[in-house]
């Protein structure tokens, strides 16, 4: 059970026929980690990605979401429509969630599956019907689910992992339908931004799962901040705060640590907290505003009993924008009973707005009737709608892939932020990007 769904529960709250491409290279080779840190130079200045390529003509590059994947006029029933092969890749808790909401769909049939543990594989397995020959485990199972013929791959693994995987999708000519963060450190982020664009370029459809807003309350609520009535926007609010967990006893690979999203303790593997967690509510921020922070100030500390893991659970972070907006950002995770939350307060000179992942989203002016309304069941209702998203960009041929530039610079926007409140420092979007810092993930010992 993921830490979204563990908070939701405690707060009660017709088309061408698919083809694949042929294969352009093998996927990228395995990082082979041990802790360290490789620096190189990219190109990711402020103008280069408010003018990234993979934004729409219709939507500023951070408005994009799944929506504009979704409409009336060129929705295409399952039951008249083609069936899309699915391979999910990651099929513990959230891969098995998933797994029953494309199969209530309608329009996927789960055609392979693959997890680094055999016995989490053949769970899912069983459960979807999937035979035991199209069962696949270990590092390289990803390789075999895509050699079996599918025609879109789920990514729902540990976040260090979706680089690799995704571009090896893309390579093969499969459409990729994956989770958040992209990645855990910058060179991952510019790997997966690579692939969606030669998605596009090969006409495969790329989706990022992000879920606040999908949310029809989120929507109007930020689409009136946008119209201005709250008046110009002075300071972002977020908060990330979730039940922690204790880091599993150490062992000679890190395989204990890929089980039960235990994994967002460890930065090479999940990235931390703020990238396994609050991205949900810095996502929203960044998609409310339409831009990205230039800069973040932060500190950091672990709290948790015998921690052998780097990712902070208490952290704080202030992030400044390029037209003086700030954004302060909390986060926790920790098992100590603290009401969960996952939500973005907007402060306007004339009114403010909250949206949020579960409870009441709101707008309020001084002075006028405020408008509220309910959030209900987004982990679901989120993922059912970027289901259906996904189902409709690839039988109607939708290729612009409007989810990516904005998953893309909130994952940054988080490991800028991580960045800060790790050295207790200030750091900026561009020293950041000029570092291109690779965290190094130790894979010595696991099975292929």
């Amino acid at each position: 059970m993921t830490p979204e769904q563990r908070l939701i529960e405690q707060s009660a709250s017709v088309a061408p026929p698919l083809q694949r491409s042929s294969s352009n290279g093998e996927a990228a080779t395995m990082q082979n980690h041990s802790g360290t840190l490789q620096t190189q130079s990219i190109d990711c200045s402020r103008r280069r990605f408010l003018s990234g390529a993979l934004t729409t003509a219709a939507a500023g590059p951070l408005f994009g979401t799944s929506a504009s994947m979704l409409t009336q006029t060129d929705a295409v029933s399952p039951a008249s429509g083609p069936k899309i092969k699915l391979g999910l890749v990651g099929c513990g808790g959230r891969g098995l969630f998933l797994s029953k909401l494309f199969k209530k769909h309608g329009g996927y049939e789960i055609h392979a599956v693959a997890d680094y543990f055999p016995d989490v594989a053949d769970r899912l397995g069983e459960v979807m019907g999937v035979p035991s020959g199209r069962r696949f485990s270990g590092l390289s199972g990803y390789k075999r689910v895509i050699d079996s013929a599918v025609d879109a791959l789920v990514l729902e693994t540990p976040p260090c992992f979706f680089p690799e995987h995704a571009t090896a999708a893309v390579d093969a000519g499969v459409h990729v339908y994956m989770a958040k963060p992209v990645a855990v450190d910058v060179p991952g982020c510019r790997q997966v931004e690579a692939a969606a664009k030669t998605a596009t370029q090969k006409r495969r459809v790329f989706l990022v799962d992000l879920q606040m807003p999908t949310d029809p309350v989120n929507q109007q609520v930020a689409e009136r901040v946008r119209r201005g009535e709250a008046g110009p926007i002075g300071m972002l609010s977020t908060k990330g705060i979730s039940g922690g967990h204790p880091d599993p006893p150490k062992t000679a690979t890190i395989e204990s640590r890929l089980r039960n999203n235990i994994w967002d303790n460890d930065i090479a593997i999940g990235g931390g907290h703020v990238l396994v967690f609050s991205i949900h509510s810095i996502d929203a921020g960044l998609w409310v505003v339409g831009q990205h922070p230039v800069a973040a100030t932060g500190s950091g500390r672990i709290c948790r009993k015998d921690p052998h893991g780097d990712a902070r659970d208490i952290y704080s972070v202030v992030f400044e924008y390029a037209d003086g907006l700030l954004h302060e950002h909390s986060g926790q995770h920790l098992p100590n009973g603290n009401r969960g939350d996952l939500s973005c307060h907007i402060c306007g000179r004339e009114g403010h707005a909250k949206v949020t992942y579960w409870g009441e989203a709101k707008f309020h002016v001084r002075g006028k009737k405020p408008f509220a309304g309910e959030v209900k069941n987004l982990y679901t209702n989120g993922a059912k709608f970027n289901i259906a998203a996904f189902y409709q960009a690839v039988v109607t041929q939708q290729y612009d892939n409007p989810t990516v530039r904005r998953a893309v610079d909130s994952t940054l926007a988080c490991i800028l932020g991580r960045e800060a409140f790790s050295r207790n420092c200030r750091l900026t979007w561009d020293e950041l990007c000029r570092e291109n810092k690779r965290i190094e993930l130790d894979l010595r010992g696991l099975k292929d």
